[in-house]
């Protein structure tokens, strides 16, 4: 049996959103995400069963991906019910508790709701 290959990080994590428009909006305005591609298509590549869907793409910083797909035709989407909120969630580093403070206020200044920072030992975080 050979060994995997070795991992370089994460190319991308893909989450489920309601408007493909909005959540770009979002993520560029709140976070200075850049929109890197969508991709529209009928019939899934991988399945070829049909399932209309918008896949987009944002750049997260550092050869990191955060992709999102808009599925006009599956039922609302919801998040899991058997997981307390506050277990799932996206992280994102900033370079200093400086900086992390300068997002707090911008993000609160768009009228977001921000708990924190909350020290972890290692690190602090905010949550929106």
């Amino acid at each position: 049996m050979t060994a995997p290959a070795p991992l370089k990080g994460v190319h991308h994590v893909a989450y489920r959103c309601k408007d493909a428009k909005e959540t770009v909006t979002f993520y560029r305005d709140a976070l200075g995400m850049d929109f890197q591609l969508a991709i529209a298509e009928d019939h899934v590549p991988s399945t070829g069963a049909y399932d209309p869907y918008m896949h987009i793409f944002l750049d997260a910083g550092n050869g990191n991906v955060l992709a999102f797909f808009e599925l006009p035709n599956q039922p609302d989407m919801d998040r899991d019910r058997n997981t307390p909120q506050w277990v799932q969630h996206i992280a994102f580093r900033v370079g200093s508790l400086d900086e992390l403070m300068e997002t707090k206020a911008h993000l609160e200044g768009m009228g977001l709701d921000v708990l924190g920072p909350t020290h972890h030992g290692i690190f602090k975080s905010i949550y929106f």
